[in-house]
Parts: structure tokens; sequence; C-alpha cells
């Protein structure tokens, strides 16, 4: 779990919350039909723009940037050269017992393939086909998000409009000005927010998130790839440590 997507959109709210008591009258920044408008207005957008099962997975790909189950370099490394090891001293089928350890499903199907005794060139198509299709997966969450996001401080501005088309009609009361402009402005404040506090950060995350596991990704298939073609655990150790910056390959240095 990412606890610095909870900490911050927690704490963002809890700034602008402040903000809002500090100058006082905070009832006047709570206006139902406002927040109806710019949200409503922006789910209705999305919905036109995407389709109907894209829209329905807006809250699995929110929790895609709080929940990621990313293993560690430092892990897949070690596992790949254990592999290794077991692999040229026991034999590919000696491996179908550590599949069960395993939790990780793309990890598995690439061990199975090996265990199977398919070729490495089968096997890195195969696994790569799987890493195109998350990468699609990714890239449409991450425009819905950017789409919410852009779309919130749009229907803000237009509750903005509405609100001061309705106030210019009732210019005979001047005491009305200045509570009318109150209230138009809110929807501009709720959109800012929401786009800004939420929806950009979310998306700016999930694309970090699927950087992150594509790495991981062609890691596994690369050293799948390299138990595949009976390579030593030295060779599948090295190839590993390509996927490493230069600095953090000492770091992560499997035991062979």
């Amino acid at each position: 779990m990412d606890i610095a997507t909870i900490i911050g959109v927690f704490l963002g709210f809890i700034v602008i919350i402040s903000a809002v008591l500090t100058g006082g009258g905070w009832q006047s920044f709570v206006h139902i039909p406002s927040l109806a408008l710019t949200i409503g207005g922006m789910l209705c957008a999305t919905l036109i723009h995407f389709s109907l099962g894209q829209f329905l997975a807006i809250f699995s790909i929110i929790r895609k940037t709080i929940i990621s189950k990313i293993p560690s370099q430092t892990n897949l490394i070690q596992q790949m050269v254990n592999y290794a090891t077991i692999n040229r001293r026991d034999g590919a089928m000696a491996l179908e017992q550590e599949i069960r350890k395993i939790d990780d499903m793309f990890f598995v199907k690439g061990l199975q393939m090996v265990v199977d005794g398919q070729e490495s060139e089968n096997i890195r198509d195969r696994m790569a086909m799987e890493v195109q299709y998350l990468q699609d997966r990714h890239s449409t969450g991450k425009k819905i998000l950017e789409f919410m996001g852009s779309a919130a401080p749009a229907f803000g501005m237009i509750g903005t409009l509405i609100g001061l088309v309705q106030m210019l009609k009732n210019m005979e009361s001047p005491d009305q000005i200045g509570a009318g402009m109150a209230v138009a402005l809110l929807t501009t404040f709720y959109g800012a927010l929401a786009a800004n506090l939420v929806f950009i950060p979310l998306a700016g995350k999930l694309g970090i998130y699927s950087k992150a596991e594509t790495l991981a990704m062609e890691m596994i298939t690369e050293g799948i790839c390299s138990i595949a073609q009976g390579e030593s655990p030295t060779t599948v150790r090295e190839k590993m440590q390509a996927f490493v910056s230069q600095g953090r390959r000492e770091e992560v240095k499997a035991t062979v």
C-alpha cells in the first residue's frame, strides 16, 4: 500500500479546511447545488468520453494508485539466481515445486512455460504480449484520471457562468450581489480542488506505478528466458542487474 497517496490527500484536505476555518464563515463554502454541478458534470462528461466499462473501472483505477504490489528488484534478482541454480542442478522439472511459492501470476506463467519445456523465444513473445496489455490498461486508466482532472475545472467554470448570469438578472437588489458572486465562484473552487488535489496527482501516481510494474515484468521476462536457455546463475544475475542503475548494482547484488 502506498501510504504517501493517502497522507497527501488527507493532509491536502486538512490544509484547505484549515484555511477555510481560519477565515471564518465555513458555511459559505458549502453549497450542494454547486458541488452537484461540478462533480456531476465531470462524471457525465467522462461517461460520454469513455465506454461504460472504462467508466465503471474508475474505482479500480483509483485503488491501483493506492494499493500496488510491485516486487523489489533485489528479491527478483535473487529469485532468478536461485531458480537458475535449481534449473542447472536438477533440471526444469524441479522448478515446479517453486511455482507454488510464487504469488505473482505473471511470474508463475513464465516459470510454468520453462517447466513445460517451451523455447525462450516463444516465452518472450507471450510475456511481452502480457506487458503490452498491461501498458494499454494503465494508459487508459491514466487518460481517464487526466480527463477528469481537466473536466472538473471546466464544469466549475460553467457553474460560475451560470451563477453570474443568475446574479446579473437580479441587479435590482444590490445587497444580494456579494452573496450571489460568492456562490457563483464556489463551483470554480470545487473544480480546481478536485482536479489539483485528487485526479491529476492520481494520474501522475498511476503513471509512475505503471513504469515500475512494467520494469519488474521486463526483469521477470529476461530472467525467465535466461533460465529457459540454461544459462548459469552468474550470467542470469548479470543480465538482471542491467535493469538497475550503476550505483545500485552492488546494493542489489544477488548471492550465487
